[in-house]
């Protein structure tokens, strides 16, 4: 007989661990005690060797279906004996490593339990077991624990207490279970805020009146939803007006895959992902179906698509067989709502109902979007099922270091020891909202680890609201260490942190914007690097955005800059072309002058803007509503059998199309324009790899979001065995931009 002490790392609470970890001890005849402690899970087992080395085998090739093992470690003990195995007391200290696990969408079990008329949890609708339900959004700091979550006014009733102290039920000390008797309720409020239904009354009411068209607001795991009828053309439209969200696609929830199936064509692959314990929203190609709203999401053929993934959503389909709209609750810029009272005064005038319940939501998360291009996962937003992000590293953190992200798309991560952790999408720093929300996340993070940074790494762009916290920081804490690193090599050193790359690579960063080292715009770079530098090894050629920010909006002003860049005033004001019609000639000649003084029209590499070119140029689109629509249309109209492209050149460092322009300018057919142009992007990226063929390649930044660029680019470097990196568990656009910087620091 032998003693061990066992540490499992890694996301290890609010899985199910400790019920997994007991029933396994009473399997291989294990004495001693399982515990949550600050930094995961710790074991004391006493037993014959060969009992305890299954014990451990076991728990390395099976563990719970929501654990992510990061680490195991195994002292030796002196023998100490026990009469039985149990789960005691958590305990804490001011060391805590453990990860967080993401919110999960209900399981198959929990499903069964709430359309059983002989379960006491029969139609409720915060149904969860240690397999499923909230975890991240409910959590206020760790252990994991039923004292540290949202649900500790809410004490167990006699039916939940005998299930959480029962070792063979699947909520053995599943900490966030409750039911109707002693559980958060659902209730049902009209537009004066008076409750009107509670329980499963309210749900069937709220079923009713979203077939009647109406919009409600409904309380999921992170937040609520603005949902509607996907087939009904007014409530959409109304819902467009409020937003002032004209062309925005809105993704669709729909009652099974099974009907999901007569809207959208998918894969085995991407049936999967739909179905998972995940439950993301995924993009599939539109399937012809005349019921859909054409309001939904017009003028493209894909559509955002998921599945229900609470015993509530599971709920409102009992009475409800139509899809409906589940956008997020939020005004244009704003981080998702999480409270009916901001529903009530931000959404006033648009929400008709709202669908509430009383359990606290304390850290808001988004729903995570995804597509599949070529069998590999895209992620365009990281958020619900996927993050916390927890990685492990080769190596160790010597000082506790906090990045601060990018300022679209943003997010940050904390590091310490071998770990990064990093939080889920907060949305862009534009308002004063997401700007206080962001920096709420990051003060429940570090009191979640009771984390106090020493370094701090921020962009290197002076009007970033991630780059002002930092010196606030810094003024703050005057001891702390403040970096500053490279935007795109921070998107290289993301995906160089996902894969453990050490090896130089050759990297395109192709996006929208970046603060270059010499004080441009970059975003149609590829760099030499390894992780302790970098070299620019191509770009862009220069050119100039007139208006600045507002060039962005204005697709129109970046081809007018590339016709001035490639044809005479003269010319220009002759060709016959739909974004000059968008101008007055008076209007064409003082941007002229703006544009040769360089007036409020600074220098740019972006590939991002020149996908808004092309998109004006091809008469496309002129103003865009909301980022990426241009490349969303360009690739819209791409025809696979058209395999010509448009001409370049590549001239030492700099790529150079302004023979493509002239190109362009000839041709009317947008479908030929924008098939062509994907392939030229394409083109690229072959032949610049070709003058480096040993180095692998890594592809990363917001164009390479794009699914049929990205599936050209892996098929033709399948066919030569190229070695190519693409961001999987992270966002290739700027979510990932913070994993990167916090990386820098380990090899720096």
């Amino acid at each position: 007989m032998i003693s061990k002490k066992i540490s499992v790392l890694g996301t290890v609470q609010g899985v199910g661990f400790r019920p997994y970890i007991y029933n396994l001890a009473i399997k291989y005849n294990i004495k001693g005690w399982v515990k949550n402690d600050e930094n995961g899970v710790e074991i004391e087992a006493y037993s014959t060797k060969e009992n305890i080395q299954n014990f451990i085998d076991e728990i390395k090739s099976n563990p719970p279906i929501l654990a992510k093992i990061t680490d195991l470690k195994i002292e030796n003990k002196n023998r100490k004996e026990y009469k039985d195995f149990q789960i005691i007391q958590s305990s804490s200290s001011k060391n805590k490593t453990t990860t967080i696990s993401p919110d999960m969408a209900i399981c198959q079990d929990c499903i069964d339990d709430i359309f059983d008329e002989n379960n006491f949890r029969f139609s409720y609708s915060l149904t969860n077991c240690t397999n499923c339900g909230p975890r991240y959004s409910i959590i206020e700091t760790i252990p994991y624990d039923r004292v540290n979550t949202s649900l500790k006014e809410f004490p167990l009733c006699k039916n939940c207490q005998k299930e959480f102290t029962n070792p063979t039920n699947r909520r053995y000390h599943a900490q966030a279970i409750s039911c109707e008797e002693c559980g958060p309720t659902t209730f049902l409020y009209d537009i004066k805020q008076n409750p009107i239904a509670t329980k499963i009354d309210a749900i069937n009411l709220a079923s009713q009146y979203i077939n009647d068209g109406k919009i409600l607001a409904i309380k999921s795991m992170g937040g609520f939803h603005i949902v509607c009828d996907a087939l009904n053309n007014e409530a959409i439209k109304r819902l467009r007006e409020f937003k002032k969200r004209a062309t925005k696609p809105f993704v669709v929830m729909f009652r099974d895959i099974k009907t999901l199936k007569d809207y959208a064509l998918l894969d085995i692959f991407e049936e999967r992902i739909l179905t998972s314990k995940e439950r993301p929203i995924v993009l599939l190609d539109k399937k012809e179906n005349e019921n859909l709203s054409n309001f939904v999401a017009a003028n493209i053929k894909k559509i955002g698509c998921f599945l229900p993934n609470s015993a509530l959503h599971y709920l409102l389909f009992k009475t409800l067989f139509k899809p409906i709209i589940a956008t997020s609750a939020n005004l244009k810029g704003e981080p998702i709502i999480t409270t009916k009272e901001d529903i009530f005064s931000k959404l006033y005038g648009l929400i008709d109902f709202v669908l509430d319940y009383n359990r606290d939501i304390v850290n808001s998360c988004d729903d995570s979007i995804l597509q599949v291009a070529n069998n590999k996962i895209i992620k365009l937003r990281n958020s619900r099922g996927y993050a916390p992000n927890s990685l492990k590293i080769d190596g160790r953190f010597d000082k506790k270091i906090l990045s601060l992200g990018a300022n679209q798309k943003s997010t940050f991560s904390i590091a310490f020891d071998n770990k990064i952790i990093t939080a889920p999408y907060l949305g862009d720093l534009d308002s004063i909202s997401s700007i206080e929300n962001y920096k709420k996340t990051i003060e429940n993070f570090l009191s979640f680890y009771d984390f106090s940074p020493e370094i701090i790494v921020c962009d290197k762009h002076p009007k970033y609201e991630s780059t002002k916290f930092a010196f606030e920081l810094l003024n703050k804490y005057p001891n702390l260490k403040l970096v500053q690193l490279q935007h795109h090599y921070a998107h290289i050193l993301g995906v160089m942190a996902e894969y453990s790359l050490k090896e130089e690579v050759l990297a395109f960063v192709f996006d929208g914007t970046g603060y270059g080292d010499d004080a441009n715009i970059w975003g149609g770079e590829v760099f030499i690097a390894n992780s302790k530098e970098y070299k620019r090894a191509y770009h862009l050629k220069y050119f100039k955005l007139l208006g600045g920010e507002l060039a962005i909006k204005e697709p129109k002003r970046v081809a007018l800059s590339l016709l001035f860049d490639n044809f005479t005033l003269e010319e220009v004001l002759n060709l016959d072309l739909a974004c000059l019609k968008s101008f007055e000639k008076s209007q064409i000649k003082l941007l002229y002058n703006l544009w040769q003084k360089g007036l409020n029209a600074p220098l740019t590499s972006s590939f991002g803007r020149v996908f808004d070119a092309i998109s004006s140029l091809s008469d496309i689109l002129h103003i865009q509503e909301y980022e990426g629509q241009t490349g969303l249309y360009i690739e819209n109209l791409y025809d696979e059998n058209i395999k010509d492209s448009f001409s370049y050149k590549i001239i030492d460092e700099l790529i150079d199309f302004s023979a493509m322009i002239k190109e362009i300018v000839k041709e009317k057919d947008r479908k030929i324009i924008a098939s062509k142009f994907i392939n030229t992007v394409a083109n690229i990226v072959f032949d610049i790899s070709n003058n480096h063929k040993e180095m692998p390649i890594i592809l990363c930044g917001g164009v390479f979001q794009n699914k049929t660029l990205v599936e050209i680019l892996l098929k033709e470097f399948q066919k030569t065995n190229k070695k190519i990196y693409l961001g999987e568990k992270y966002s290739p656009n700027d979510e990932s931009i913070s994993l990167g910087q916090v990386y820098f620091q380990l090899q720096n």
